[in-house]
């Protein structure tokens, strides 16, 4: 059984950076693509960032462009998230996802109900 787990997250002041680390652990093939989503009291789970299987694709949404990187790390089906320029409204709980995909290695999925495998989360709060 694949487990996702997150680390990274805690309290920054508005313009500071956070880099959230994601490590997939359990029997892991290497064909998952990875994302990033987030959820804010009241709010609906959203998808912040997205990666392919092979490291090569990656996407933001309108909200995290030109703020925050996806990337796969050094180790087999890991993804980190740098965020950069920080605003209070990026203040969530930031989940990490999988899917095991079957592609060329460069597809992105950025629809929630693609992704199977969920970390638990971690906590971003971002003060003005």
């Amino acid at each position: 059984q694949v487990q996702l787990v997150e680390s990274g997250g805690g309290l920054v002041q508005a313009g500071g950076s956070l880099r959230l680390s994601c490590a997939a652990s359990g029997r892991t093939p290497s064909t998952y693509a990875m994302a990033w989503f987030r959820q804010a009291p009241g709010k609906e789970r959203e998808i912040v960032a997205a990666i392919s299987w092979n490291g090569g694709n990656t996407w933001n949404a309108d909200s995290a462009k030109g703020r925050f990187t996806i990337a796969r790390g050094n180790a087999k089906n890991t993804v980190n998230l740098q965020m950069n320029s920080l605003k209070p409204e990026d203040t969530a709980v930031y989940y990490c996802a999988a899917a095991r995909v079957i592609d060329s290695g460069s597809g992105l999925y950025t629809r929630q109900s693609t992704y199977n495998i969920w970390g638990q989360g971690t906590q971003v709060t971002v003060s003005s």
